[in-house]
């Protein structure tokens, strides 16, 4: 199979040009969860010519009910490492680097290395979020950062919006805070206007064995459906691959 018929409906669409721009344009997607996963597919499957995968994590059994990795036979492998084997499949030609490290404020000169066009933050994590965000705005990068898709059943409600214009989500709340006593104020993100829904007692022996963790910044474990996160995934993707080139 030919390049130029992998992704002849794509060229038929956005032309020939810009599918030699996607080819050379470089995105780095940080966190490879339910959101980050598919952003990091569709970005594939559009024709980026180069990705880096970051995620320090791997494919557990939670992780089948929504993230595109994530099989009985992936459980147990690096998610960084099992993305790339997806990408290289779907894309022989894409340069990939997959770092199986947690980003934070000292893995970060290694992963934010040029040359990058764009960064895809989808860490649940608050410190990471805003260390990756600051990062990327005081070197010029473009970054568009996933908020809340935890404990939310309907896609529909959806939104690509600037920060500042976000309501209910509460992980976009504190965000909103953060970021503006650092002197941030704009800030490109997917969130959702859906009412987080109340956990729900489980059942299940194993969700009620996990241990929901300590550290500042961090939420406790939600909820999560196969819809939101795939969702928001891709509409990150649209939007990282309309910025680069150029259109609406």
């Amino acid at each position: 199979m030919s390049r130029d018929e992998a992704f002849s409906r794509s060229e038929l669409l956005l032309g020939s040009a810009a599918l030699e721009r996607l080819a050379r344009s470089s995105v780095a997607v940080v966190g490879i969860g339910g959101v980050g996963s598919y952003a990091a597919e569709a970005l594939a499957r559009a024709g980026v010519g180069r990705l880096v995968l970051v995620d320090h994590d791997r494919v557990e059994a939670s992780n089948l009910n929504r993230q595109i990795l994530a099989l009985r036979s992936t459980l147990g492998r690096l998610k960084a490492e099992v993305m790339a084997e997806r990408i290289l499949d779907i894309n022989p030609a894409c340069e990939v680097l997959a770092l199986a490290e947690r980003y934070d404020a000292s893995s970060a000169g290694r992963i934010l290395r040029p040359p990058l066009s764009y960064v895809i933050d989808a860490i649940d994590t608050v410190s990471s979020k805003i260390d990756l965000i600051l990062r990327c705005r005081e070197a010029g990068i473009p970054v568009i950062s996933s908020m809340g898709a935890g404990n939310k059943l309907d896609p529909s409600r959806l939104e690509l919006v600037d920060l500042g214009e976000t309501r209910i989500c509460p992980l976009a709340r504190i965000m909103r805070k953060e970021l503006r006593r650092r002197g941030l104020k704009s800030l490109k993100v997917v969130y959702s206007r859906e009412v987080p829904r109340e956990a729900v007692e489980s059942d299940s022996a194993v969700a009620a064995s996990v241990e929901v963790p300590a550290a500042r910044g961090r939420r406790s474990v939600p909820g999560s459906s196969p819809f939101v996160p795939a969702a928001a995934g891709l509409l990150i993707a649209s939007a990282v691959v309309r910025d680069i080139l150029g259109v609406d």
